[in-house]
């Protein structure tokens, strides 16, 4: 029988206390972000409809992976690339949804 780590049920927690409390709309999506051991992930999601309107990670083709993929220098990469990505598609404000992350 598998163990569960106290660390991965108390983030699991803090998800879904977070998760109520935050929902993306059409006029104010929700920025989500994941951070793994070797990427980052980013996407801007409307919860109204369930659709991911934006995504950037350092795992996509258009990040330049020069340095490390878990770092700041990737994490502040990553932040403007979706922040270009979203005025394109005309986003200009967001609601920062930082998971079970603290």
């Amino acid at each position: 029988m598998a163990k569960t780590n106290p660390k991965t049920v108390a983030r699991v927690k803090r998800v879904r206390r977070i998760r109520k409390k935050i929902m993306g709309t059409a006029e104010r999506p929700r920025l989500r972000v994941f951070k793994s051991n070797k990427h980052i992930y980013a996407q801007i999601i409307d919860d109204t409809v369930g659709r991911t309107l934006v995504t950037m990670s350092t795992i996509d083709k258009e990040f330049d992976a020069g340095e490390e993929t878990a770092k700041v220098p990737a994490a502040k990469k990553v932040g403007e690339a979706i922040a270009a990505r979203a005025k394109a598609a005309g986003i200009t404000k967001v609601v920062f949804d930082r998971g079970g992350s603290l």
